[in-house]
């Protein structure tokens, strides 16, 4: 999620925010600024200086931004409410001519985030409701999730647990529509790292994870009893394992891509062990023939 106060209309960054500054220009600048509360700051700092204003009186920026609210020492100070050309606007606290405090800001395309505020980010506690999609509620630094928050989607999956620069990172649990549900390590959004997935449908996986994929040692279990505890590979079994089966089967060995390659040990249902090599997940030869 980009920083929530420096959002264009359609939540990118525009190509105009890129462009770099012509000293000639100063409000057409200001307007392009990819912060809203930067976009008056050179005529706020000539306020400051000059005066000419009055508390809950209309006062009109050459942006085109509209502020009504209080002034002190001729700087928004108090409660008041600011509104830009293209629908945008920010209701709450300001401090010499901060956002800071506890406010609201709209966005011109319905996106709105009530809480906490320091010098025009929000910070500290806060709610963000995505217009027709997700609520975060939670902790805040310089404009973006940051500590522990949770995350809702409109369709009824959500997420409790640590941010990171915006993005899900350390520790939290996913739980998805179906009942499904994920508990352990993120990093930069992505599952990675030691975690339990436990499937609607009884299957269970604990073990490492990387790029949202099974990868490294782990145990995964389905309903009636069959049992894999190894070694894997982007979501396959890969390396040396074990696989059992409820009515006493067992293979002790080693796999490729997702099935026994090489050599291993197999014990049957009576209890009779043999070593074999295994090609493709097929034995291909008992090692006492």
């Amino acid at each position: 999620m980009k920083k929530l106060s420096h959002r264009s209309a359609d939540g990118t960054t525009d190509a105009k925010d890129m462009v770099s500054p012509d000293p000639d220009d100063a409000d057409a600048n200001a307007a392009q600024s990819t912060s809203y509360f930067d976009r008056e700051k050179a005529e706020l700092a000539e306020i400051k200086t000059k005066g000419g204003v009055q508390s809950n009186q209309i006062f009109k920026f050459k942006t085109g931004a509209i502020y009504v609210g209080q002034w002190k020492d001729n700087v928004r100070d108090g409660y008041g409410k600011q509104t830009w050309p293209d629908g945008a606007t920010y209701e709450g606290d300001f401090k010499e001519n901060f956002a800071s405090g506890r406010g609201r800001f709209t966005h011109s395309d319905g996106d709105i985030y009530i809480g906490e505020w320091s010098q025009n980010m929000a910070n500290n506690m806060g709610t963000y409701y995505h217009k027709g999609s997700t609520t975060y509620r939670g902790q805040w630094k310089g404009d973006l999730q940051e500590g522990l928050g949770a995350e809702a989607w409109v369709e009824g999956s959500h997420y409790e647990g640590t941010f990171h620069e915006g993005q899900k990172d350390g520790y939290g649990c996913y739980h998805w529509v179906d009942g499904s549900q994920y508990q352990g390590h993120w990093f930069e959004n992505v599952i990675d790292g030691p975690g339990a997935y436990s499937a609607s449908d009884g299957r269970c996986f604990r073990g490492q994870w990387k790029q949202s994929v099974i990868n490294g040692i782990g145990r995964y279990t389905w309903p009636g009893g069959r049992e894999y505890s190894g070694n894997y590979i982007n979501d396959m079994k890969h390396g040396f394992g074990i696989f059992s089966w409820p009515d006493g089967r067992l293979y002790e060995g080693f796999w490729q891509q997702g099935k026994q390659w090489g050599q291993g040990r197999y014990t049957t249902k009576d209890g009779i062990t043999k070593t074999a090599t295994w090609v493709d997940g097929r034995r291909a030869q008992d090692e006492d023939e």
